[in-house]
């Protein structure tokens, strides 16, 4: 039997969130609360001091962010084993974004894909 080619099913890879990118964190603020009234969502955890989220659903960045028109960020269970299994096939990572997990296990928690598609940055992250 053939091994899985589907990341989705490799690695549980699912949509995490749509980032949106504004100029000030202010900005961020009313744009994520204009898309909290629209989904019917609390503000979200503000683990960075540059975005502010509607639920978990939309990250607006308060820097510019990364991506012409955004980013798009995923999910999946291990971020390590993706990067290794896209790098297989080609794919590149902005080493600079790369993110460790900050209770010091090692593991890599997000990293964007060094290509952009249609405008859009795109990261993996680990799974909640």
């Amino acid at each position: 039997m053939a091994a899985s080619e589907s990341p989705v099913e490799l690695f549980g890879l699912r949509v995490a969130h749509v980032g949106v990118n504004e100029s000030t964190r202010e900005e961020a603020e009313r744009t994520a609360d204009a898309f909290c009234a629209l989904l019917g969502v609390p503000r979200g955890e503000e683990p960075f001091p540059v975005s502010a989220f509607s639920g978990s659903l939309v990250e607006v960045m308060g820097n510019g962010g990364r991506g012409e028109r955004g980013h798009i960020g995923l999910h999946v269970d291990d971020v390590d084993a993706a990067v290794a299994w896209y790098e297989a096939r080609g794919e590149r990572f902005d080493e600079s974004s790369r993110r460790l997990d900050p209770a010091g296990s090692g593991r890599t928690y997000l990293i964007y894909f060094e290509r952009e598609v249609a405008g859009f940055a795109i990261h993996l992250t680990v799974a909640d």
